[in-house]
Order: C-alpha cells, then sequence, then structure tokens
C-alpha cells in the first residue's frame, strides 16, 4: 500500500483547514466578544401603573424623577398603549408581541400562555442572552408545560436586579425584566398626605366626583408609583456603576391604568393609556417627545430586532426602532402609525350567575376619536353590583378594584347630579357603540355615537376596527369567541364587609 506523504494535497488541505480552527477557548471568547457589542435590554414594568401620572407629563403631585430623567435622555411617548387593560392577557401581549385575542387563554386574567407561543426573552437567550426577571413578570395565572419548567421571562431572581448582574458573565449582554406590585392595590391608606402631597392640587380624572376621599385614594397611588421610581432609580444607578448604562435600552411603562373606577378594565385613556420612556444611549437624541401611537406589543419585536434577530412570524406589534432613529418630535410616523387598538375579554368573571363571562370589547383610538365596541352591551360592564346574585359569590361591581374611591361613588350615587353621573359613567350599563369626538371632550364622557353629524365619521371608523380584527384574527372578528368558556383560577373584589363562612368539618 502506498504510504501518503506530507506533500499529499489532499492532507496538506485537510491540516490548513485543522490548523485554522480556533481552539473552544479561543471560539468562546470570539462568542463573547461578538456577543459583547449587543445592547442589553432593561424592561421596567409598574402594576397597574397608567398614563398621565408621571411628572414628565405634567402631573403637578406625583413625583418621578428617574422617569423624567430617562425621557430627557430619551424619548418620551405621549401615546403608548397597551392591549387590554387587565394585568394577565397586557403582559401575555408584551411578552409575544401580540394582540391578547390571539393567545386563546392567555387572553384573559389568569389564563395560561399558550404552549405553541413563544416568548422575546427565550428568543433572545438562544442568541446568547442572559435573561431574568424580579418580582411580576407574567401572571397572575398557572404556568404551565413549558412554562412551568421555564418562566416566559426567564429566571427568578428574588435579590433583584443586583443579584442578576452578580451572576452575569463579563461581557455577556442580557436582557432583564425588572417588575413591581406597585401601584397595584391595596394602598396604606393617607399614605399619599402623610409623605407631604398637596391634595388639593391633584387633577382628578373628570369621571371622578371631587372629594377628599377620592383625592387621598389618589395620593396613596402616587405614593406607591414614586416607590417604582425609586426601583428604577437603583437598576440605573448600578448600571453606571459597573459602566454599563450607554449600551443598556431602558424601558420604562406600566401594564394598563391605575385601579380605579373607569380606569383598569376599561377602554377609554384612563384605562388602556400607559406611560412609556426610553433611553438607549447615544442611539436616540435625548429629549424628543413623540406623538405617534404605540403599543406594548411593540416592545418584542423592538428588542429583537436590535440585538439582530427578526421578529416572529406571529407578531402583530411593529418595531420602534424607526421611531429611535432621526431628531424629529410630534407625529413623526403618521402614515405608519395613525392609530391604535385595543380589547377587553374577561377580567373577572363578574356577572350574574350562571353566566361565568366577561365584558368584551374592542376599541380604535386615533389623534381625533376614540371608537368603543361593546359585544356585550346587555352585561354589567364593571360587574354586577347584585353580590347575592354573583357567578362568584359575594362578587361586587367585580372589575373594578375595591377601594375608597369605589366605594365613595357607589355610597354616594344618589347625592345629587355630579355623583349620580360619576357612578353612571364608572358602573352603569353602555351601548353597543360608543364615540367619543376628543377634541371637544378629551374626559371621553359624552358618547356621540347616535349623533347624526358623525355618521360619516363613526361608520368610516367601524368599518377600519372590523377590518384589522379580521386581519389579525381576533375571534371576536368572526363570531366564535370562546373566550368566557376558559377556566378562571382567581378571586374577585368582594361586597365590603362580606363575611365569609367557616369551613365545615370533614
Amino acid at each position: 500500500m502506498k504510504r501518503l506523504s506530507i506533500h499529499t494535497p489532499l492532507l496538506a488541505a485537510t491540516l490548513a483547514f485543522c490548523c485554522s480552527l480556533p481552539s473552544p477557548a479561543t471560539a468562546a471568547k470570539a462568542h463573547l466578544d461578538q456577543t459583547a457589542r449587543l445592547p442589553n435590554i432593561l424592561f421596567c414594568i409598574a402594576d397597574d401603573w397608567g398614563w398621565p401620572h408621571a411628572s414628565a407629563y405634567g402631573d403637578p403631585v406625583v413625583k418621578t424623577p428617574v422617569f423624567d430623567r430617562l425621557a430627557d435622555e430619551g424619548i418620551l411617548f405621549k401615546n403608548a398603549y397597551i392591549s387590554s387593560p387587565s394585568c394577565t392577557p397586557s403582559r401575555n401581549a408584551i411578552l409575544t408581541g401580540q394582540y391578547h385575542w390571539r393567545l386563546d387563554t392567555g387572553a384573559s386574567l389568569y389564563g395560561a400562555l399558550p404552549q405553541s407561543e413563544e416568548t422575546y426573552p427565550h428568543l433572545l437567550e438562544k442568541a446568547g442572552y442572559k435573561t431574568g426577571h424580579w418580582r411580576k413578570a407574567w401572571g397572575p395565572g398557572k404556568l404551565e408545560g413549558k412554562w412551568a419548567d421555564k418562566h416566559p421571562a426567564g429566571e427568578n431572581y428574588k435579590g433583584g436586579f443586583a443579584e442578576f448582574m452578580e451572576s452575569l458573565p463579563e461581557g455577556q449582554p442580557f436582557c432583564f425584566w425588572l417588575g413591581a406590585s406597585d401601584p397595584h392595590r391595596g394602598y396604606k391608606l393617607h399614605s399619599g398626605a402623610e409623605s407631604g402631597m398637596n391634595l388639593h392640587e391633584i387633577e382628578l380624572f373628570e369621571h371622578f366626583p371631587d372629594s377628599p376621599e377620592v383625592r387621598g385614594d389618589v395620593a396613596d397611588y402616587y405614593f406607591e408609583v414614586q416607590r417604582f421610581d425609586s426601583d428604577v432609580g437603583n437598576a440605573i444607578a448600578l448600571l453606571e456603576e459597573k459602566g454599563l448604562l450607554d449600551n443598556t435600552i431602558i424601558v420604562v411603562t406600566g401594564d394598563h391604568g391605575m385601579p380605579f373606577p373607569r380606569c383598569k378594565s376599561n377602554l377609554y385613556d384612563a384605562g388602556a393609556r400607559v406611560p412609556l420612556a426610553v433611553r438607549w444611549g447615544d442611539k436616540i437624541k435625548p429629549g424628543r417627545v413623540i406623538e405617534d401611537f404605540v403599543s406594548t406589543t411593540d416592545l418584542a419585536p423592538t428588542f429583537l430586532e436590535i440585538a439582530g434577530l427578526d421578529p416572529l412570524d406571529a407578531m402583530t406589534g411593529k418595531s420602534l426602532t424607526p421611531l429611535f432613529k432621526g431628531n424629529k418630535s410630534g407625529r413623526t410616523a403618521e402614515d405608519e402609525r395613525p392609530y391604535v387598538l385595543t380589547g377587553k375579554e374577561r377580567h373577572v368573571p363578574s356577572q350574574e350567575a350562571p353566566n361565568s363571562g366577561g365584558y368584551p370589547m374592542r376599541a380604535l383610538r386615533n389623534h381625533d376619536f376614540l371608537l368603543i365596541k361593546n359585544y356585550a352591551p346587555d352585561r354589567w360592564p364593571n360587574g354586577t353590583p347584585n353580590h347575592q346574585k354573583a357567578f362568584i359569590p359575594g362578587a361586587w361591581y367585580a372589575d373594578t378594584d375595591n377601594g375608597p374611591t369605589k366605594s365613595y361613588i357607589v355610597d354616594n350615587k344618589d347625592k345629587d347630579d355630579e355623583h349620580r353621573r360619576a357612578y353612571e359613567l364608572c358602573f352603569g350599563f353602555r351601548p353597543e357603540i360608543e364615540l367619543y369626538d376628543l377634541a371637544k371632550d378629551p374626559g371621553q364622557l359624552n358618547n356621540i355615537a347616535d349623533d347624526p353629524e358623525y355618521t360619516a365619521t363613526l361608520k368610516k371608523l367601524i368599518a377600519q376596527l372590523d377590518a384589522d380584527l379580521e386581519e389579525t384574527k381576533d375571534p371576536r372578528a368572526v363570531g366564535n369567541a370562546p373566550f368566557d368558556t376558559y377556566p378562571y383560577g382567581g378571586g374577585a373584589p368582594k361586597f365590603p364587609g362580606l363575611r365569609k363562612e367557616p369551613k365545615k368539618k370533614k
């Protein structure tokens, strides 16, 4: 047999190729060098923090210096909206980059995230990012199947962002979800006033009656907003200490409006509009204020794009990176973002037995009008007042969290015209179609859907909403919506003073 010599061309080529391959250690270093150039992602989300409750938006009482700093050093968004004004579907929509109505059981409070879906933290982890979260990320609900083994937002770091950063390998990019329970109820009574807030300077939503009880309740909410703001400040200080601030995109927002009547679980601006500020070093010109409509479903494709990844075909959100570029403020992409869609399925099974459903609705919001379509106007929009008949025993106006403002409005509904009006706006029945002229009625109090002057506008908006819902495969658009049939694993706000029956001995 002829022996191969070192001069055999095939062998020489093979040896040359093998010698050119990096060692495992060199390859690992090269991978770190490559991923180190990718931006870090710090996503900070408050629980039940709604627009316009930040000093950057002109609120005269609440103080949010950290949020304001990020807005000054980046972009302040004035028209940011959630997919659904309910915790679980809103967070599912953020994680998947899709409207909640595409997520089956995940479209409702305490609904599971479908096994067929993927989340942006998992996709980033596969691309070399270290991921993690602190406190409230996904939920509430029960994680099942693959999600029980691997949290949708990454590993839970009970020690917070500091613990996560201690575990971060040098040079590895990260994606961290900084959650909070603030400013979700309950509140320490009078905490706002005792902190020094001037209750007389609070600018109440127009649908609230003006009373010391309501002002004090809003101040207590503000107190927890400020506490969340300080949590974000601690995280930013840590980034500065480690020299990572300018290579980190920081996004701060809330999951929906404040936990007050006609706010959370409603599609008016008080429930569906949220604060949003984004800072990203020299990638964003500081001090810009953008009025284009954006959705928190846009965040997942944004995070993927800045990491060099393509969004999934299932994502309905649009990357915000085009808005990051340039020097313009105001309406910078009017043709691409002329309006936003929001919706709601079941928040709490708050109707009367045997009805286990919610109050389904969809909305289209542009610069001039808010259109809301209510699919079951015969139901109580924020739950039955008849707790004796409630599907969940004792449930009382159960789509609105209990608190001093809720109790005050209900207890004083017959006091005078102002209080009767507040009660009807917050808890009364609603027609199938609502339309609000925002130039004349920014508080969205006077429904003009039946006004002949707006017939053409109404027809156009309904056609646009229906077309978009059909395009996004909303089950409501095709009349086959199973949302009310899904199991519910949570509780409900109960009638005040309702005694719990003692458990019977077995």
